[in-house]
């Protein structure tokens, strides 16, 4: 079976619905005369937990995986439902991230440009969490890339298609 890769514009999609959520949500709280919805700082120190366990876990799928192919012995066969079970984590830290990376974006674009500017302790929560989502995403996306199983014996691989101008030079 192959699996696709997650789409960048999907993940874009997510990040401008994330933008145009957080300006939404802090331009109405502003309206009503509501002080801006701050994020709490444990929201970023979430995120980078999440996407710090996304990682060793793809590194440890990673791992095993070469292990397997090398056949080390005494070495347990990889599970494939716990490699399909962290591709979908994969992918939903790849799209949580780029929701909260562009809640936090917005909500950060809304508050700068308002004619009083804020204190640090109202807008630094978002930008952690602008980060924090980030990185969530980045995290994803690499663990999505170390969940690739190499084709197995039976399998032919796909071969690249050649370059233009990677042709021999005959007759020279």
């Amino acid at each position: 079976m192959n699996m696709q890769r997650t789409s960048p514009l999907a993940v874009l999609a997510f990040a401008a619905g994330g933008v145009a959520v957080g300006l939404l949500l802090q331009m109405m709280r502003s309206s009503r005369g509501a002080p801006p919805l701050v994020p709490p700082l444990t929201l970023a120190a979430t995120l980078l937990v999440i996407a710090a366990v996304l990682l060793v876990l793809a590194i440890l799928l990673r791992t095993a995986v070469r292990q397997r192919a090398e056949q080390r012995p005494g070495r347990r066969p990889v599970n494939p439902f716990h490699a399909v079970r962290l591709l979908a984590g994969a992918r939903a830290g790849q799209f949580a991230g780029a929701l909260f990376a562009g809640l936090g974006a917005g909500s950060i674009l809304q508050v700068l440009t308002r004619s009083v500017p804020p204190p640090a302790a109202t807008w630094l929560p978002m930008l952690f969490v602008l980060v924090a989502g980030v990185v969530l995403a980045v995290c994803g996306t690499i663990a999505e890339l170390l969940c690739r199983v190499p084709p197995s014996n039976g399998e032919p691989e796909q071969e690249e298609p050649d370059k233009p101008g990677d042709e021999a030079v005959e007759g020279v």
